[in-house]
């Protein structure tokens, strides 16, 4: 029976392909491979492509997802965790990981990432719990930012984990974080009187703050207004001082001549007393205004300005 060609080309592309799949394999750019020969370790592919194999039952590959990983345990209750100060805090954290050594990872979860999660979980707990018992409950809440140290306890429980993770498990954790930080109901009320009695404090503090401020900027006030008054009052001195020395020059020249002195003073009483727009009945007689005596009208008993 004759056979059709095509069939033939057919079949023997299929067995060619069959025979490429049989003694390959690829590793994607997101993957790294662990070949085993008869069940034992042979070598790690990290490279992506196409790569050769013996066909199983002699060699068997394990492909691995080497991207990072998040893990959030889902608790139904949040653990409690003791702070160095004896507060019970309730604390979720996160995870980010990825696969650093395929070999000891297969070793120890058989590939399994879910086993893989299991067994960082206790880790990640003990870490948590360590960290958290050394810092005191300010140290994560408290009404001044300035004592916060959240990135400094976050390093903390992760500098406690990547050791282990990644000589035990083969895991490089490049991450962890607190994602949820609460207090269980028995202390809420404790915690909140205490953080209200803190900023009772700031408060107090800063009003005891503003009244020393004030205190001394009314005392240098003061200082400066006192000075201010001893520098008038020793200028009104130095002025009436000069004053006195003019007029006893002045007391001087008319004691030599009182007559002169009396007709002054009465010409500047009655210029003083003339200077505003004025109308007067007087006695001609009454100094100063005796100094009118033939001014105005001839005759007339009453002298008139205005």
């Amino acid at each position: 029976m004759k056979r059709n060609p095509v069939t033939l080309i057919t079949a023997g592309v299929l067995f060619l392909i069959f025979v490429f799949m049989l003694f390959t394999f690829q590793v994607r750019q997101t993957q790294v491979a662990v070949v085993t020969t008869f069940g034992k370790y042979s070598r790690s592919i990290k490279e992506p492509g196409w790569k050769s194999r013996w066909p199983w039952p002699i060699q068997k590959v394990y492909l691995f997802d080497n991207r990072l990983q998040s893990f959030e345990r889902k608790f139904d209750k949040f653990d409690q965790t003791i702070t160095g100060d004896q507060v019970n805090l309730v604390i979720s954290v996160y995870v980010g990981w990825r696969i650093a050594d395929s070999k000891l990872f297969l070793e120890s979860f058989s590939g399994d990432v879910a086993r893989a999660e299991q067994e960082l979980e206790p880790l990640i707990r003990n870490a948590k719990s360590g960290v958290i018992g050394r810092h005191a409950f300010s140290d994560l809440i408290s009404t001044n930012v300035t004592e916060l140290k959240f990135d400094q306890i976050e390093q903390e429980m992760l500098n406690a984990v990547q050791g282990q993770a990644r000589n035990t498990y083969g895991i490089q954790v490049d991450h962890l974080g607190i994602k949820q930080l609460g207090l269980p109901e028995s202390i809420t009320s404790t915690v909140f009187e205490r953080m209200r009695a803190e900023r009772q404090r700031l408060v107090e503090f800063h009003q005891a703050d503003g009244d020393r401020r004030a205190k001394e900027i009314r005392a240098a006030a003061d200082v400066a207004a006192n000075e201010i008054l001893a520098k008038a009052k020793a200028e009104a001195i130095r002025i009436s001082g000069q004053a006195d020395t003019k007029a006893a020059e002045y007391y001087a020249v008319f004691a030599k001549n009182r007559d002169l002195a009396i007709f002054l003073f009465q010409l500047k009483a009655l210029v003083e007393s003339l200077k505003d727009k004025t109308s007067l009945i007087l006695d001609q007689q009454t100094p100063p205004f005796n100094l009118l005596n033939g001014v105005g009208t001839s005759g007339s008993p009453t002298a008139s300005k205005k």
